[in-house]
This record gives C-alpha cells, structure tokens and sequence, in this order.
C-alpha cells in the first residue's frame, strides 16, 4: 500500500466526519450482533415455556435491533461513501491543477490519451478504495472482532474448531492480490493505449477519411479492443475463484461447527440456543470473509492505479514562480534581451539554439528569419517561459524572466503560434480566451485588424457561431486570423507572430500587416516567417541557421549583404516571377 499512503492528507480533511463514520459502523455492528443474543435467549426461554407473550417479546427486540442496524447502515453510507466522493473530487481537482501547471516537455512526452485515462479510470479506481474498500475494512474488521469474541464466550472450543480453516484462506488472498495486482497493472496500460488510439482517431477523422484508412483504423482498435478484453478475462479467471473458494471455506467452518457444536449440545455442555446462536455468529463470519477478499481485491486495484497517478503528481513543475521571483514586479514594459543563450530539449539532445545575444528595444519590430529548424520557434518560446534556456539568460525590462511573476509575465504577451487551436465554443469566446476578458467592441476591433471581420459577415451567427472542435468549421487562413484577434485582445506590451500568416494569401497578408501598423507603434513585436514579404519592413531582421544568428540588419542592409537572407529573397522573387508566367 505503498502509493495509498499518499491519500492520507485528503483522509485529514475530512476526519471529523470519518470519526462519526466509524462510530456509526460500531453502532450498527452493536445492533447487528445482540440479535443473535435475543435469538439464543429466546429459543432457551421458549424450552422453559412455550407462550405468545415470549415469541412477541423477542419478535419486537429482534425487529428493534434490525431497525437499529438498519438505520446506522444509512448513516454510514451518508459519511464514508460520501466522503470518498469528496475525496474523489479534491483529487481530481490537485490532478487537473498539477497537468496545468506541468511543462511543455511533459506534453510532448506523453500521450493525451494516457492523461485522460488517468484521469478518469485511474481517479475512479482509487475512489473504491476511499469509500467501499475503507468502509468495509472497518465494518468487517470491528465486526469480526466482536463476533469473535461472542463466540468465544458461548464456546472457546467450537471457536477455535471454526476457525481452522481461516490459515488457508489468508495464504490463498495474498498469493491471489499480488497476481491481481500484476494484472490489473497490465490492464490500465492497455487502457490507456485504447484510449490514447480512439483520441488520435477523432482528432485526424479528416486525415483517416482523406486517406481512406477507416477499415485499417477500425482493425487495428479491435486488435487494442481484443488485447484488452483479454487481459481483462485473465483478471476475471483469477477474480472468479475468490467468492467459490471462500464459500467452500466458510462452508467447512459450518460443516465443524454443526458436528462438534451438537455433539456438545448431546452432552450438555451448551444449549440448543447456545448452539443456534453459534451458527448465526458464523453465518455473520461469511459476509466479513468475503468482504475481506473483495477490498483486497480493490486494494491491489486502487495501488496499481495510484502509483500510475502518484508518478505523474511527482513530476516537477520546472517553470514556476520561486524564491528568486519579484512578487513586486506587476507589469512588463517589452524590452527584450538574449544573453549568451543556449538551449536544447533534452539532455542527450543537441543544442537548437548556440549561445545567442541580441537585444529588441521597446517599442520595436524586429523579426528572425531562416531555414526549417534552425530553432526559431524554439526562441521566441523561451521569452513567456514556455520553456527555460539551458544556458545563458532571457531578460526583460532588464530583469531575468525568472525574477517576473509567470502570471504577470504571459498576461503581458500575446504569442500566436504556428499550429492554431481553437476550443470548440463561439468565436467571440475564443477571441476572449485571454485574461481580462472583453464587450463586444473589444471583438469588433480585434476582428478588424485581424482581417477577420469579412469573413464573419458572412457567419450564420456573426461572432456567436460555434466553430466546432478545433474551429473545424474555418479554414486555415481563418483559423490564424481567429488566433491573432485572441492575441491582440490581451492588450500585450510584447506581440509574438510564430509564422501566422502561412496559410493567407500575400495581399491578404499585406493588408493585416498595414492594420497592425498602428496596434503594434509603443508595443514590442517579434515575427517569425518563411517569407520576405512578411519581415521586410521589420526595424531589423536576423537571420538564423544552425540555431545561431548570422546575419542582422535592416532589409536593404542584409539584401547588400548577398548572404542567406539574400539567397531567400531572390529564391522567393522567383517563385513570384513563374507564378505570374
């Protein structure tokens, strides 16, 4: 129960009502266990004397102590069941919290589909535990206890008689749980596979159809479906032999107590009431015994599924506010400064980008420029912390980012990325996304310069359309003009375009470039593109390869330069050239 331990703190919220769970259970056990006392006195007292009187008597106690019974069982269920669901609830809320806050790496490492498998068969795993799996290993075990007990004040002997068989039923739980265990881990690794295919499939639908993959995609989940449903058969097999066995072991103890318990009442040494009451103390022993197989069952589920949740709650959350943070600091004016930076993704990795330096006044354009892969995207997202240099230090306002409160410092820039995401909600919805939300004229004009407000014209429901997952319902261009409004809707001090007019014409392109003219005087702005026509009239341009900068100017200065930025832009006239022939 090693993982299990880490619940002990959401366990601690909720004492006061776990303590007035436990004393419901000892309440209810209390009623439970006097009815066979009631039994055994009245079947004597009916042997003394047979009357209606008595048979009344203890038909109302009987009905009394079950009623009793009855009642704190409810109550139970009021506080432990309800409280695993609260516990329920804080867990997914710390989960949810904790895969927010993780990085960009961890994303890229992990499938989506492994996430939300863990967050909802492994989080409902773990609930078991918290509720039935507590709630019945202290109900069974105050219950054993006390019937133990009982018994032996009738018999000590016919108790340890019937008790025999218990040895084998503890050997045969504990080699049975740890080859469920095994098993169970198997099963939410395969779930997790099933899961993380179906979320690809609904992703790439278009994909799947386009290349007429349907029966392909559709065979190779039944292959996942089939390796599931196997893994959880062998489970079944296992689990399938607990209930027969512990049966045939409590039958055993049933079978010891009748024949050495009447030989007993054979010879005086109890009463049949004696007897009858044993017999119904042991019929209470078979429901604790299974219980008792049933949350060790659980119990090898709930570990298997909180180590998987244990492990990712332990991953470190590397960018984050720290001791070394300026809770001060409450704005960012937007001049930008690269010291010596180095950066890679992953330790075995190369370097993407090889001690660069370069510094972007306030207020400036500038824009980088060069080949696939030379690291530019790499760059700008080291400036909002989405990720951090490995060497060197990104400063702004003069300040390490590391100094500037995260908050403060991603609320301050506006970064449209290369690969759009739109949620499956309105536009104008997606268009406020970001912080400090927004009117209906804030939408207007965003759109407008954006060069999306045409286009909405034309929306069967203006700016309320929904867009469908993704913004399915757009087109590419639409899909970044979409994504740029977002950005400017923040205000930003600082504008990052990661290559966000790809899928737009040139003149389309032209014209939001004119209109950000005038958002874009006293803020600081970086663009990233593949074409000249985009970073032209940038105040200076720098020219990546290799993950360093080797050129750096104005456009004339770095078309006189005849060097990689000159070689892209005579490429590109060109292209223009042929296209108009």
């Amino acid at each position: 129960m090693g993982s299990l331990k880490e619940l002990k703190k959401y366990f601690a919220r909720y004492k006061a009502q776990l303590f007035m769970g436990v004393v419901f259970i000892i309440l209810s056990n209390i009623s439970a266990v006097y009815i066979p006392i009631l039994m055994k006195n009245s079947i004597d007292d009916l042997q003394e004397k047979m009357a209606s009187e008595i048979l009344l008597k203890y038909g109302l106690l009987i009905l009394a102590a079950s009623a009793f019974s009855g009642l704190f069982r409810f109550f139970i269920r009021q506080t432990i069941i309800v409280i695993s669901r609260k516990i329920e609830f804080d867990l997914r809320e710390d989960f949810w919290h904790h895969i927010e806050k993780l990085p960009l790496r961890y994303f890229q490492n992990n499938s989506t589909g492994n996430i939300m498998a863990l967050a909802t068969n492994d989080i409902s795993a773990v609930r078991m535990f918290i509720g039935p799996a507590v709630m019945y290993s202290i109900d069974t075990g105050f219950k054993i206890f006390i019937v133990i007990g009982l018994m032996l004040a009738i018999s000590p002997l016919l108790t340890l008689y019937s008790l025999l068989p218990l040895p084998f039923l503890s050997y045969f739980v504990y080699r049975v749980s740890k080859k469920i265990h095994r098993k169970f881990t198997l099963i939410h690794e395969k779930f997790s596979e099933l899961t993380t295919r179906a979320q690809e499939n609904f992703s790439g639908i278009r994909v799947v159809k386009s290349y007429v993959r349907e029966d392909y995609e559709t065979e190779q989940f039944e292959k996942l479906g089939d390796e599931y449903l196997k893994r959880q058969m062998d489970k079944i097999k296992i689990q399938s032999l607990f209930q027969p066995i512990l049966f045939l072991i409590a039958g055993v103890s049933v079978i010891i107590v009748i024949s050495a318990g009447g030989i007993m009442v054979i010879n005086g040494k109890l009463t049949l009431g004696d007897i009858s009451a044993f017999i119904v103390y042991l019929g209470m022993m078979i429901w604790p015994v299974i219980a008792f197989g049933w949350v060790a069952n659980i119990v090898q589920q709930s570990e298997a599924s909180m180590k998987r949740l244990v492990a990712i709650m332990n991953e470190k959350v590397d960018i984050a506010d720290s001791e070394e943070t300026d809770s001060g600091i409450n704005s960012i004016s937007g001049e930008i400064e690269f010291r010596n930076v180095s950066f890679r993704y992953k330790e075995n990795l190369p370097d993407v980008l090889d001690n660069v330096s370069f510094k972007i006044e306030k207020g400036s354009t500038v824009a980088f420029i060069g080949h696939t892969g030379v690291g530019k995207s790499s760059l700008i997202n080291l400036i909002p912390r989405l990720y951090d240099t490995t060497g060197g230090e990104v400063l702004i306002d003069g300040r390490n980012v590391k100094k500037i409160p995260l908050k403060i410092l991603r609320s301050g820039i506006g970064l449209v990325p290369q690969e759009t995401f739109l949620f499956s909600d309105t536009l104008a919805y997606n268009i406020l996304y970001g912080p400090g939300g927004g009117d209906n004229e804030l939408v207007d004009n965003v759109a407008g310069i954006a060069g999306l407000k045409k286009d909405v014209e034309n929306f069967p429901n203006g700016f309320e359309t929904i867009l469908g997952e993704r913004g399915i319902t757009l087109s590419g261009g639409q899909k970044q003009r979409s994504t740029l409004a977002r950005a400017l809707a923040v205000n930003p001090k600082i504008l990052i375009l990661d290559d966000s007019f790809s899928a737009v014409d040139t003149h389309t392109e032209e014209e939001i470039l004119q209109k950000l003219k005038d958002f874009m005087r006293e803020r600081t702005s970086i663009i990233i593109s593949h074409r000249i026509s985009t970073v032209k009239n940038a105040d200076r341009i720098f020219v990546l390869e290799k993950g360093k900068i080797i050129e750096q100017g104005t456009h004339q200065e770095l078309v006189a330069l005849n060097g990689v930025y000159a070689e892209i832009h005579n490429r590109q006239l060109l292209e223009e050239e042929l296209k108009e022939i």
